[in-house]
C-alpha cells in the first residue's frame, strides 16, 4: 500500500465512539477558538474583500460565522478559514509548525452543513483532520518553509481533504484519491513577509475550500495519484525538496497514539515563535525596569526563525503595516513590554507608529543559537543591558498555551467571549454559541449554526 492508501484506511475506519475523550475536548476548543476569531475579524477589510469573491446560497446553505444568510460550502470554508487565520491568533502545533483549526474546522463545518450530517461526523472530521495535518508537518521538518512555502497552506489542503472524506464516510479508495487530488490544489508562498500584505491570511481558507472540493470530486469518481506523498513528483519533493521525507512520524501509531491533543492555543495575536519572547519582555517590565533604562537587548534564537521573524532587521524594527508587525519579534516584544499583552488592540496603525514602542524595538537584536530545539519546541530568551551597566536575563523554555503550560478551559472561553465582543457581537449572542459548543458533537444536525449567521 502507498502512504496515501494507508492514511485513507485509517480515515475511513475512524468511528466517533472509538475516539479518546481528550480528542473530543481538543476539538471543542478548536471549534470555539476558530468561531471567536471568525467573529472578531468579520468586519475586517480582508474579510470584506474575500466576501466579494464568493456566492451566497439561495436556500439554507452553509454558515460563514457572523455573516447573514447562507453560502455554498466552498465560499463558507474560504471565508471562515481566512477570518480565523487572519489575525494570527489561532492555534499552532509545536513541531510543525502548522495551524490546524483555521483549516480543518471551516472545511468540515461546511461539508457537514452541505450534507446535512450530525454532530458526531463533525467531530470525526475535526479529530482526524487535525491529527493528519499535525503529522504531515513532521515528515520533512522546516523543508516547506525553507523552500518558501507556508506549511499550513500546503499540508492543510491535504488534511482538509482527508477530514472531509472521513466526515462523509467515504470509502478508503475514494479518500486516497481525495488526498491525491488535493496535492494538486496545495499552494501558498510566504512572500507576504516582504511587505506585510494579506496573502497569508487567505492560506487557511484556501486550503479549507480546496479540501472540500477534492473530497467531493473524489466521491464523484475523479481519480487522484495514490503516490501523492512519496512519489517522484509527489508533495514533499515539490514543496520540501531539501529535506528527505521520513514517513514514520506520519504513520507510526496512527489511530492509537494521538498527537492532536497537544496543539497549543495562543495567548497572543501574533506569530507563533515570537510568543515566548513576549513572555520574556513582560517579565523584564514586571521587575520595574523602564524602557529608558534599557540600552540593548540581545536574544538567542533558532536559525530557522530568522528569515521570517528577524530579517530584514531594519524592517522588523519599524514594521510597515500592522500585519507585518505580527511577524516582527522586536515589535512584539516591545509592545508586550509596554502593554503587558499582545492582543488584537496591539496591532494597529497607531501602535506601529508609537515612538516609544519603536525606540525600544530598535534596541533589540539577535544571535543564532545552534542548539535551539526549534521546531520541536518554541523557546524565548532575552539579555538586557541596562544604562547603569547591569544586565537582566530571562528564558522561556516553552510556549504558553501548549502542553507544558496549557491555557485553562476558562481562559479559552474568556478569549472566545472577548473576540466575539470585539467583533461586535452582544454578550448574549456569544454566550449562546459558547453553550452550543458544549453539545454540538452530540447534536442530530448542525442546524443550530444558522442562529449564528448575523
Amino acid at each position: 500500500m502507498t502512504v496515501a492508501e494507508t492514511v485513507a484506511e485509517w480515515l475511513a475506519g475512524t468511528a466517533p465512539h472509538r475516539l479518546p475523550p481528550e480528542t473530543a475536548e481538543t476539538s471543542r476548543k478548536l471549534f470555539l477558538d476558530v468561531a471567536g476569531l471568525c467573529i472578531a475579524a468579520r468586519r475586517a477589510p480582508y474579510v470584506t474583500a474575500t466576501l466579494a469573491a464568493v456566492d451566497r446560497s439561495v436556500e439554507g446553505g452553509c454558515t460563514a460565522l457572523g455573516h447573514a444568510g447562507g453560502f455554498d460550502a466552498f465560499g463558507a470554508a474560504l471565508v471562515n478559514g481566512t477570518a480565523a487565520h487572519g489575525e494570527d491568533f489561532d492555534d499552532t502545533f509545536e513541531g510543525g509548525p502548522v495551524h490546524s483549526g483555521a483549516v480543518i474546522v471551516p472545511a468540515v463545518l461546511a461539508a457537514c452543513e452541505r450534507e446535512g450530517l450530525a454532530g458526531d461526523r463533525f467531530l470525526v472530521g475535526i479529530v482526524t483532520g487535525t491529527e493528519l495535518l499535525c503529522r504531515l508537518s513532521l515528515v520533512a521538518p522546516m523543508g516547506a518553509h525553507n523552500a518558501g512555502f507556508h506549511p499550513t497552506a500546503v499540508f492543510g489542503a491535504i488534511a482538509a481533504a482527508g477530514a472531509v472524506g472521513a466526515a462523509l464516510k467515504m470509502p478508503a479508495e475514494a479518500i486516497a484519491s481525495a488526498l491525491g487530488i488535493a496535492g494538486s490544489m496545495a499552494s501558498g508562498i510566504i512572500e507576504y513577509l516582504a511587505e506585510g500584505t494579506w496573502t497569508k491570511r487567505m492560506h487557511a481558507g484556501w486550503a479549507a475550500q480546496s479540501g472540500v472540493r477534492a473530497a467531493l470530486m473524489a466521491r464523484g469518481g475523479f481519480a487522484g495519484p495514490r503516490t501523492v506523498f512519496e512519489g517522484r513528483h509527489g508533495l514533499y519533493r515539490a514543496f520540501a525538496p531539501t529535506v528527505p521525507p521520513d514517513f514514520a512520524p506520519l504513520l507510526d501509531g496512527l489511530g492509537h497514539g494521538w498527537v492532536m491533543p497537544s496543539v497549543a492555543f495562543k495567548p497572543y495575536a501574533c506569530g507563533t515563535m515570537t510568543q515566548p519572547f513576549i513572555d520574556c519582555a513582560r517579565r523584564l517590565a514586571g521587575e520595574g525596569i523602564r524602557a529608558a533604562d534599557v540600552r540593548d537587548i540581545e536574544c538567542e534564537v533558532a536559525g530557522g526563525t530568522v528569515p521570517r521573524l528577524w530579517e530584514p532587521l531594519a524592517s522588523k524594527h519599524r514594521p510597515p503595516t500592522p500585519y507585518a508587525a505580527k511577524f516582527s519579534t522586536p515589535f512584539c516584544m516591545a509592545v508586550g513590554f509596554f502593554d503587558g499583552k499582545a492582543g488584537l488592540a496591539q496591532f494597529t496603525e497607531a501602535r506601529i507608529a508609537d515612538p516609544a514602542v519603536l525606540a525600544l524595538a530598535s534596541t533589540i537584536r539577535y544571535t543564532i543559537d545552534p542548539a535551539n530545539p526549534y521546531p520541536r519546541k518554541f523557546t524565548g530568551h532575552l539579555r538586557a543591558t541596562l544604562a547603569d551597566g547591569s544586565s537582566r536575563e530571562y528564558r522561556q523554555p516553552y510556549m504558553r498555551g501548549g502542553t507544558r503550560d496549557p491555557l485553562l478551559a476558562v481562559e479559552l472561553e474568556a478569549k472566545f467571549l472577548d473576540n466575539a465582543i470585539y467583533g461586535g457581537w452582544t454578550a448574549e449572542a456569544a454566550q449562546g454559541l459558547l453553550r452550543a459548543s458544549r453539545t454540538i458533537f452530540k447534536s442530530p444536525s448542525l442546524d443550530v449554526m444558522k442562529e449564528f449567521r448575523a
